[in-house]
């Protein structure tokens, strides 16, 4: 008989979240949130104070409505096929959730997000649309995002170049006021600039303009989707019975179990939902992974048996109704069976990602304060952004890229395997084009790595993850082993106007993030990839299992220890 799943935890985990529920009642949490109290988390104002809005942006959204339907017009009077979003972190994750969940609805254009410095990803997205029916949407918070501009100069030349282009007004700006982004929007014309309020930072940003030009230009229904988030604010408002405060329910539950040592927070997601994991993952690490403590959000982790699974998970099961779940179903079953900590929220359809975003967002602030950190600051984010600024200069000044030290892959999952234990967690950091033969690759390795040696596992792009999961590994707890896979980055894409290329730009970002984690004592390995990329990850797993085996053989054969009656 299975047993039923909830939204709260199984009854023998109780008595570790109901402290936390009375802590922060008696801490008038939920009130002082609301009345955005800084003094919640921290006694100086500083980024807390003016990162507020993400509460009451759907009311503010609103009154956006005119200028987000004006766009979508526009778009459709220039025959739109494909709008390409030009962003990072905060501003990509929450657009690439709604591509992958919703598709774009009938007569509306497809969505491309593009991320990505890896010159293969650029060009492949460059190849895909024709430069003329391309609307493109240059969002970044601060206004100067180098990866940001970087694009921008490139899809600029390829659509002033072609023949019949509308110039200007094939161009869309996202961007806080008063930036260099919205004076440059203005000198070159674009079609629409959107101003998002100042008072909401990237990770908490998916509700406001940057997330909503990008879904109502897909042809999303967004006062529904902005009603659903504006219904799970209002249950979060609830201060009297945390336990039906399903934000600071699961806020309490994260903060809670991390104290215990269960800080991977796994999510599992039906397949339409896949990529809300990675949305998760940026929100949870950015925010809490500082000062030597943290979330370590998990996702699109292989679902495997229960005994693949240490005792450092906390598991959240989001299960969209209709969706193919059996098999999630199955799988689940058995985690609760095994009893690890799992809640379920069931979805009743694809608009309630708009619950998902705010119960999330609350969740994480409420976490934040049961963990005595500051959940709206990136403290370590600028380290590696300085370190890529200085292996450029590098470049410019001598004509080469500092010499990087590579692991051949018998020697990488030599070297991994000798820093595993329980509560690590192993993360691939890979400078590469996606593909689906070097995905499979990466699964089978992150399989390995949790069958052997029962640890979590997480995969990141770069960039995207230096404004994701980059906080964390360098601010959060020192639990952390990483494999960096760097492309050969050839053929290369140069930039407009910059003396670097694409190629040269991500070699530099991920030698700048090699540096950072060395700084901060975290052990990273680095290996090339090859022509065959799927391949050198493959032989890494190859040499993994096999250091596996034999440390199981040795074990095997140590002397039994005689115990005298």
């Amino acid at each position: 008989m299975s047993r039923r799943l909830s939204d709260k935890l199984p009854a023998s985990f109780q008595s570790v979240v109901h402290p936390a529920l009375d802590a922060l009642n008696q801490a008038q949490a939920i009130d002082r949130l609301w009345s955005k109290d800084h003094r919640l988390w921290k006694p100086d104002p500083k980024e807390i104070a003016d990162r507020l809005g993400w509460l009451t942006v759907q009311d503010q959204m609103r009154q956006q409505l005119g200028q987000l339907q004006r766009c979508v017009a526009t778009a459709k009077s220039l025959n739109i096929k494909d709008v390409v979003l030009l962003g990072m972190g905060g501003s990509s994750l929450g657009p690439e959730v709604f591509r992958t969940l919703f598709g774009s609805q009938k007569g509306f254009p497809r969505l491309w997000v593009l991320d990505s410095t890896i010159p293969g990803w650029v060009r492949q997205v460059t190849k895909a649309i024709s430069p003329t029916r391309t609307l493109f949407l240059v969002a970044s918070k601060s206004g100067g995002t180098i990866e940001v501009m970087s694009l921008f100069g490139h899809f600029w030349n390829l659509v002033t170049k072609a023949k019949g282009n509308h110039g200007g007004k094939q161009f869309v700006a996202i961007t806080d006021p008063g930036t260099g982004l919205e004076k440059m929007a203005r000198d070159y014309g674009f079609g629409e600039i959107f101003t998002n309020p100042a008072d909401i930072g990237g990770r908490y940003s998916v509700l406001s303009l940057f997330g909503l030009v990008p879904a109502a230009l897909l042809g999303i229904d967004i006062p529904r989707l902005l009603d659903r988030a504006a219904g799970m604010a209002e249950q979060c408002r609830q201060q009297k019975d945390l336990e039906t405060n399903p934000g600071a329910y699961l806020g309490a539950a994260m903060g809670s179990l991390a104290k215990t040592g269960r800080d991977k927070v796994t999510v599992i997601a039906s397949p339409s939902l896949s990529t809300f994991g990675l949305w998760v993952e940026q929100l949870l690490a950015e925010s809490t992974g500082k000062e030597g403590t943290g979330l370590i959000p998990i996702a699109q982790e292989p679902v495997l048996r229960p005994h693949a699974y240490g005792s450092d998970r906390f598991f959240v099961y989001l299960k969209l109704k209709g969706d193919k779940n059996h098999g999630l179903d199955q799988a689940v079953q058995a985690l609760v069976k095994a009893k690890q900590p799992v809640v379920q929220f069931d979805l009743r359809d694809r608009y309630d990602v708009g619950v998902e975003f705010f119960r999330w967002e609350f969740a994480t602030a409420i976490a934040g304060h049961l963990l005595g950190i500051h959940p709206f600051d990136q403290p370590n984010v600028q380290e590696s952004k300085d370190n890529t600024n200085r292996v450029l200069e590098t470049f410019q000044s001598t004509g080469r890229l500092p010499e990087q030290a590579n692991s051949h892959p018998k020697n990488a999952a030599q070297d991994l395997s000798s820093h595993l234990q329980p509560g690590t967690y192993v993360s691939l950091l890979a400078y590469t084009t996606p593909s689906r033969s070097s995905e499979t690759a990466v699964n089978r390795f992150r399989k390995i790595l949790m069958a052997r040696y029962r640890v979590a596992t997480t995969f990141g792009y770069g960039p995207r993850y230096l404004h994701s999961t980059g906080q964390l590994h360098k601010g959060g707890p020192n639990t952390g082993v990483f494999l960096e896979l760097v492309d050969r980055m050839t053929p290369d894409v140069p930039i407009p106007g910059k003396p670097f290329s694409f190629g040269t730009l991500a070699q530099a970002q991920a030698a700048g993030d090699m540096e950072s984690l060395s700084t901060h004592h975290r052990h990273a390995v680095r290996v090339q990839l090859g022509r065959d990329q799927a391949a050198t990850v493959n032989a890494i797993t190859a040499a993994l299992t096999k250091t596996a085996s034999s440390g199981r053989r040795t074990a095997s054969k140590s002397p039994r220890k005689i115990t005298r009656r």
